[in-house]
Order: structure tokens, then C-alpha cells, then sequence
């Protein structure tokens, strides 16, 4: 892999640089333009992806390709039961030294790269699962007093089988709010799935692919995204769905005010993907069920929780969206 191509971001050109990256993942993800550009939002709002859908549908091959096209480092992590969170984060291990006894030495885990795939995360324990937390809220890893930060940019996208429950641990509702969006990949269309199929012989496509732009480009790119535009009856508007969240008789839990800036920054992004410095109205209730859905739990009579379901989270929410009036 030659080296990164560097690239000029300022608020102008972080678009023509999200476009460069879009391109590229697209190469080997076919037919699935709005999720490359989901990923792309995560990316670029900081943030991290968790996907949920049946095996063989590409989610390891898009990890794979964003961290090429962004010539960053990429590790892959299979979760099981008997995962144990040194296995993630590291550990300290002692190195003899015949001068002064000797001393411990830090061996980072596979956290420590910029792009992580956390293949079947409900696979393993809320111990492990824990682990992640500190690392997908504040980019850093505490063990034995001592504090190390990860390098940036750092994108956890995380996977889950939703047809399967024997062997798996649900996340809790603070491990899934860490995530910034979740989505679905879904069958790619007939002409795209036969493209895969024919072309794909007996070479991996990703290894093909070049750096689009370089780590360093992508804070630029998650600093313009920061600076976009939103009319501040936008905020309101975001507000009061948020608020109706937390009102609602079908919701044992709303949104909390991590997911509605999820969801703000969310909209940032996906504005800057568009091309545009300015939020509109679709940002946000295009980011609605994969920003926010996640981060409900769904509740019976007196708002005792009964359990999560995706499909009633998002008919809620998009219930909601139907009765707040949209600004003009």
C-alpha cells in the first residue's frame, strides 16, 4: 500500500475529501450508497457505528475498506464469551532487567488502532463489554494508574446478529448510547449482488485500494463538520422530539441529552456529506431512527421497561417525527 495522499482540508475542501473518501469505499461496497455515507457521518462526527444484520453482507469488508481509505490502522476483535478485557486493551507485562530488577511494560490491545471492528459485540460479557466504554467516550484506556491516549482518528464499528439470542448478551442502554448511529446493511440489489459474485475471483478488493486521504486530513474533516451551520429553530425542533421522547407512554426511557447531541451531530455531518455548510430539516429527521431508536427502551403500563425492540423503538420515533411540526 503506497502511502497516504495528503490533502488540504479546510471547511471547503472537507467536502471534496469526504467525496474522495465516499468514492473509494464504494469501490467495494456496491449498492450501498446511503450506508458508505453513514459510515461516513460517524466518521466525521467522532462518533461510532454499530450495525446490525445477518452475516455475509459486507459489514467486515466496510470497516476494512474505511481504514484503507484512510490509510489508518485496522483491527479486528472477535468477541466470545470467554473474551477477557485485557484481550482488548492490553496488559502489563514485566520485562527483567538485570541492572535494576526490572519493570512493566505496556502492551497495547487491539484498541489501539484507528479503525475497530468489534465483530459480535453481544458475544461476549458486560465485562469485556465494559471495557469499551472509556475508549469510545474519551478516545483514551486507564490500566494500572496510568492513562494512554488512542490514536486519532478512532472509529469503533461494531456488529450484531439480530436473528440470533442463545450465547449473547444484550449491551446495556450505556454501551449502546456510546454508539452514534445504528444501521441496518441489507442484500445489496440483484445487478450489484451479481457484480460481487463475478468479479469478485480470487483477489480481495480492499487490499486493492489506496488511501484517499490521510488520519491527520480526517480531524480536519471532523472539525468542519463541527462548525456547520444549524438555524436554531432547528435545535428547537430536534428539542422538542427529544422531549416527546421522554413524554412518551410507549417509552420506559427517552432520548438522553448524550443522544440528542448524537443526533445534532449527527445532522452536522451528514450535512457536510452533502456538500452543504448549513443543517436542513432533513438532516435531522433523515437521522432520526438511526440516531435515536437505539437509545430508547420500550415500556408498559407505568413505565415499567418491558425490553427493547428495534422495529416498535422506531415506530415510536417515527410517530413522533409525524406530530412535531418542521420549521419552515
Amino acid at each position: 500500500m503506497s502511502a497516504p495522499v495528503p490533502v488540504e482540508v479546510g471547511r471547503r475542501d472537507a467536502r471534496v475529501a469526504l467525496q474522495r473518501l465516499e468514492a473509494s469505499v464504494a469501490r467495494v461496497i456496491h449498492g450501498k450508497p446511503e450506508v458508505v455515507r453513514l459510515a461516513l457521518c460517524a466518521l466525521a462526527a467522532r462518533g461510532h457505528l454499530l450495525i446490525e444484520d445477518v452475516p455475509g453482507v459486507g459489514k467486515t469488508t466496510l470497516a476494512r475498506a474505511l481504514a484503507r481509505s484512510i490509510g489508518g490502522a485496522f483491527r479486528r476483535i472477535q468477541f466470545t464469551s470467554d473474551l477477557l478485557p485485557s484481550d482488548i486493551l492490553g496488559v502489563s507485562v514485566w520485562q527483567p532487567d538485570p541492572h535494576n530488577g526490572g519493570r512493566f511494560e505496556f502492551k497495547p490491545g487491539p484498541i489501539f488502532a484507528n479503525v475497530v471492528l468489534a465483530d459480535e459485540i453481544n458475544r461476549t460479557t458486560p465485562r469485556t463489554q465494559s471495557s469499551l466504554l472509556e475508549a469510545m467516550s474519551e478516545g483514551r484506556v486507564s490500566l494500572d494508574n496510568k492513562t494512554y491516549a488512542l490514536e486519532q482518528p478512532f472509529l469503533v464499528i461494531a456488529t450484531q446478529n439480530p436473528l440470533e439470542h442463545f450465547g449473547t448478551y444484550p449491551l446495556p442502554e450505556s454501551q449502546m448510547d456510546r454508539f452514534l448511529l445504528r444501521i441496518r446493511m441489507g442484500y445489496p440489489d440483484p445487478a450489484s449482488e451479481r457484480r460481487v459474485v463475478t468479479t469478485l475471483g480470487d483477489h480481495d478488493p480492499v487490499e486493492e485500494l489506496e488511501p484517499a486521504v490521510a488520519p491527520a486530513d480526517v480531524e480536519a474533516i471532523q472539525r468542519a463538520a463541527a462548525q456547520v451551520r444549524v438555524d436554531e429553530a432547528l435545535v428547537d425542533y430536534a428539542a422538542k422530539v427529544v422531549a416527546e421522547t421522554r413524554r412518551s407512554p410507549f417509552l420506559a426511557l427517552g432520548v438522553s441529552t448524550r443522544g440528542f447531541q448524537a443526533w445534532y451531530r449527527a445532522a452536522q455531518a451528514r450535512a457536510l456529506t452533502l456538500g452543504r455548510e448549513y443543517c436542513v430539516p432533513d438532516d435531522l429527521k433523515d437521522l432520526a431512527l438511526p440516531s435515536l431508536a437505539h437509545r430508547v427502551v420500550i415500556g408498559g403500563g407505568g413505565g415499567e421497561a418491558l425490553g427493547r425492540s428495534r422495529e416498535e423503538a422506531e415506530r415510536v420515533i417515527a410517530d413522533l417525527l409525524e406530530r412535531v411540526p418542521v420549521p419552515a
